[in-house]
């Protein structure tokens, strides 16, 4: 199979294509970093597929900053929701087989406790501009298949975590400020709101999933890559901690704290499971650790 991966360079993008790669795809990455199209430029993405020609559209790519798109909503949009348009229609274009389309579990917005855990039929309730840029692009997704025939999968991914990720979230975040107490002696590290609980994945566990989906996945259908298993952000930390070779102590600080906290989303990943077998198999303490021990070899790291 020839897979172009939108994203390439980013956390999940290098483990899919080093997924696809081992899997015996032929793999095509693309990325602004790298020198590729913007996802706002419609006329270079179009030249792109036409030159690759691939089988399958991994779309990775967009403004993935939760926390940020509070303060460039318009930016936030305009990657997640236009780019997924000028993607899928290059991709139409072209004929690609099938697209996968990345979206989040962040659809889902704030739940009550007797709603999880979370299946593909939950409402959409978003609550950041983030979010509303995920359904947006969507619903573009669903349109394309419904209007046009193309075969389009729909993801939305839970929060997953391992080594490589930037340390905009809060589990690489915590892991860092941990390397640096472990080299300078502090005794305290600081983490934002401690009590939301998140279901986490192991994200070499998620680009499994997102492979069998392009192999398996039903076009125009949803589907949750989860674990259906959560932990509160505090649990997260004191498992680095565990974790550290020094003696530390784990302090709230409301200065790191995102203006609206989901409090917990867990999902239910029984439609994914039913269509592709899929089941993680990394254990969160594994990935835990693989995560810090590569904290330690960041070139950030003073």
């Amino acid at each position: 199979m020839r897979a172009l991966i939108t994203g390439s360079s980013g956390f999940v993008g290098r483990h899919l294509e080093h997924h696809l790669v081992e899997s015996g795809d032929e793999v095509v990455g693309t990325d602004r970093a790298s020198g590729g199209p913007d996802l706002l430029d419609a006329v270079g993405f179009a030249s792109l597929l036409a030159d690759v020609r691939p089988d399958a559209v991994y779309h990775l790519a967009g403004d993935a900053d939760v926390g940020g798109s509070w303060d460039h909503p318009r930016e936030t949009f305009r990657a997640n929701a236009e780019g997924t348009l000028n993607i899928l229609k290059a991709a139409r274009a072209c004929n690609v087989g099938r697209v996968l389309h990345i979206g989040s579990a962040d659809v889902y917005g704030r739940v009550r406790p007797h709603e999880l855990p979370l299946s593909e039929s939950s409402p959409l309730r978003p609550v950041s501009p983030y979010a509303a840029s995920k359904i947006a692009a969507e619903y573009l997704a669903l349109q394309a298949c419904g209007g046009y025939g193309q075969e389009v999968v729909i993801v939305r991914a839970f929060n997953h975590i391992g080594p490589g990720q930037s340390d905009r979230f809060v589990a690489p975040a915590v892991a860092m400020r941990i390397v640096r107490a472990e080299l300078d002696g502090s005794p305290t590290i600081t983490a934002g709101n401690l009590t939301p609980r998140r279901d986490l994945t192991d994200v070499r566990d998620v680009v499994r999933a997102y492979r069998l989906l392009v192999v398996s996945g039903e076009p125009g259908v949803a589907y949750n890559v989860c674990s259906g298993i959560a932990l509160s952000v505090a649990e997260i930390c004191e498992a680095l901690i565990a974790a550290s070779t020094a003696d530390l102590t784990l302090e709230a600080d409301p200065e790191l704290q995102r203006p609206v906290d989901l409090p917990v989303l867990i999902g239910d990943n029984s439609r994914l499971t039913a269509a592709t077998g899929w089941e993680p198999i990394i254990p969160i303490a594994q990935s835990l650790g693989d995560l810090l021990a590569e904290c330690r070899t960041r070139p950030t790291v003073a």
